[in-house]
């Protein structure tokens, strides 16, 4: 009898011991940390182009900004924002100081990398 009780005693703790170990676990799956969904998420932008370097351009810009999430940030003032135009730019129409552009760009160590420009008159 003192040895069914000791299996019956040895289980119960075994599955007392799952039970809290399972709970303490940090959910793995397919969590991403919020940084990371921040920073892919591509931005947009519009204004006046002010200057244009061989591998970033100045947009003048005012209004307001988009994500693709539509949420709006209302600006009143004109602020300078730099881009930077690599291999994977795509621009439509030329870089030209006092045209219009809209900028579809992301954020990488705190510089502006021009996803795509599209130049309107």
């Amino acid at each position: 009898m003192s040895n069914s009780r000791r299996v019956i005693l040895a289980t119960i703790t075994t599955l007392t011991l799952v039970v809290a170990v399972w709970a303490i676990s940090p959910a793995t799956g397919n969590a991403q940390p919020a940084l990371v969904a921040q920073t892919a998420s591509p931005l947009s932008v519009s204004g006046k182009i002010t200057s244009v370097n061989k591998d970033s351009f100045t947009l003048a810009v005012g209004g307001s900004q988009t994500s693709p999430r539509q949420q709006l940030a209302q600006t009143t003032e004109t602020k300078s924002m730099t881009f930077v135009i690599d291999k994977n730019t795509t621009i439509e129409g030329k870089l030209n100081v006092n045209a219009n552009a809209e900028v579809t760009y992301r954020e990488d160590n705190g510089k502006n990398i021009a996803i795509s420009v599209r130049v309107t008159a």
